[in-house]
């Protein structure tokens, strides 16, 4: 049979020309698929009214003020006992009249008193940070590490700027550090438990 005039059989297949690359196929349908973004992506994070909003992630996570402020005043109970324990550690030593003579007692003078008030004291003010951070900053718990572990330094190296007994001085900067050390690790704990694991993750 002769091919008629027309046919596109000369030309090859006429459904694929010789020759034609179809290069469309190498692109996908949707150009934002590779990047995740999809129809969020193309509407740039856009709201119904037209308003940009922010990408997911950024928002500051919602926080359970109850159960923070309840971890921060159980860090403070823990921390005011720390400096009670580390003054009676500190006054069984030998020679070591940490707060007060050693014929005060163990306990001390009335500066045993001060030093679990203000342990405690910095417990809570070390929640009130951490509600500040989760409310207004990128990345919370690692500002709030940054300042607490800042402040620790600052307290145990203070005892070493003045006069005194060397004892007195290595007792003191212990047990500030480990005060330091308990109220950063327990407060940014409440923290993580009153944002559900939320601030961790950002």
């Amino acid at each position: 049979m002769t091919r008629g005039y027309g046919s596109g059989d000369e030309y090859g297949d006429s459904r694929q020309p010789a020759g034609y690359d179809d290069r469309t196929r190498q692109f996908e349908a949707d150009p934002y698929g590779d990047q995740g973004y999809g129809q969020q992506g193309r509407q740039g994070f856009a709201d119904s009214g037209g308003h940009r909003q922010p990408p997911p992630g950024t928002r500051a996570p919602a926080v359970n003020a109850a159960r923070l402020w309840s971890g921060g005043v159980a860090t403070a109970i823990v921390a005011a006992l720390i400096g009670l324990v580390g003054v009676l550690v500190a006054r069984a030593l030998p020679k070591v009249e940490f707060l007060g003579p050693l014929a005060s007692g163990p306990l001390g003078s009335g500066k045993t008193v001060v030093l679990c008030l203000c342990a405690a004291a910095a417990a809570l003010a070390a929640t009130g940070l951490a509600h500040l951070l989760l409310m207004s900053t990128p990345r919370p718990l690692a500002y709030f590490g940054w300042i607490v572990g800042l402040c620790t330094v600052v307290a145990v190296i203070l005892p070493f700027l003045g006069g005194g007994d060397l004892g007195v001085k290595l007792a003191s900067a212990i047990i500030f550090l480990v005060i330091g050390i308990a109220i950063g690790s327990l407060v940014t704990g409440a923290a993580v438990s009153a944002t559900g694991g939320r601030a961790a993750a950002r």
